[in-house]
């Protein structure tokens, strides 16, 4: 069961500014009945400053909490100071929200900027071709180019990306494109390998990779040794005796050491 504090509890069982505003100076909308939420709210500016504010919401009791605390914060306010307003100051306008509802905050968030837009006469982001700053994590306000800047730089879980800048850590809606963004992003280099470890590996891509090729011609190859980045090997059964050996080792068994171990990889045989 989520907890919500006093304030939250307060403002869905007394909304303040309920209603809509005949002649209003903008009008702004977020959300969509589709996914459970939906707000419409209304400006009255006098000279610059919001004298009334007014909403409609349909939602839950975070959605309701939020539009109402959203109207108190904003009314006597000049609108570059409104424009000002994130979503996270609406949720710790009501001390806080639950992860799971921080979309709500979001939401409010949304629905100011959109009728500021509308009272400047400003094209909305959503209708531009391109979005340099398109937003993954509405919760947190968090940024297509933030995540992929974070993945970069050595993020490679979820987890890792919501302690860098908290994106997925609110509704989760947006977890699927993240986990795309890590998918697309995350670094195919592994961290450096000891040398036992290098061996190792060296040693199961021969096994997985290279000896059942081999063994199809009643071929083998053992590892005889490994001596920084070169590597020798031994051909065994028909390959020992095969005058395109040399084009063996280079073109396939350091082909594939290259590709899943090391890229300086030198291929050596051993008689």
């Amino acid at each position: 069961m989520w907890e919500y504090s006093n304030k939250v509890k307060e403002h869905y069982k007394n909304p303040k500014n309920v209603g809509s505003i005949e002649n209003a100076d903008a009008i702004g909308e977020a959300g969509a009945l589709a996914c459970g939420d939906k707000l419409k709210i209304y400006l009255k500016i006098d000279n610059g400053i919001i004298t009334d504010a007014k909403f409609q919401t349909f939602g839950c009791g975070s959605a309701v909490a939020s539009s109402s605390i959203l109207t108190e914060m904003i009314i006597g306010k000049t609108v570059d100071e409104a424009r000002k307003i994130t979503n996270k100051d609406i949720a710790d306008e009501l001390d806080g929200l639950p992860p799971e509802k921080m979309h709500c905050s979001v939401m409010g968030h949304e629905a100011l900027e959109d009728a500021l837009k509308n009272y400047f006469g400003e094209e909305k982001v959503e209708n531009k071709k391109e979005n340099p700053q398109k937003i993954i994590c509405n919760c947190f306000g968090v940024s297509e180019a933030e995540i992929i800047n974070a993945i970069k730089n050595g993020a490679k879980t979820l987890d890792e990306i919501k302690e860098i800048n908290y994106a997925g850590g609110g509704c989760a809606r947006c977890v699927p494109n993240i986990k795309m963004l890590l998918d697309k992003y995350s670094s195919k280099k592994e961290t450096a390998l000891n040398p036992v470890q290098f061996i190792l590996k060296i040693n199961k891509v021969l096994e997985t990779n290279v000896a059942g090729e081999l063994g199809k011609d009643s071929g083998g190859i053992e590892l005889v040794n490994v001596d920084g980045k070169d590597v020798y090997v031994k051909l065994t059964g028909t390959c020992s005796s095969c005058k395109n050996a040399t084009l063996t080792l280079k073109n396939f068994v350091e082909k594939q050491l290259r590709e899943h171990v090391d890229e300086q990889i030198n291929v050596i045989e051993v008689k």
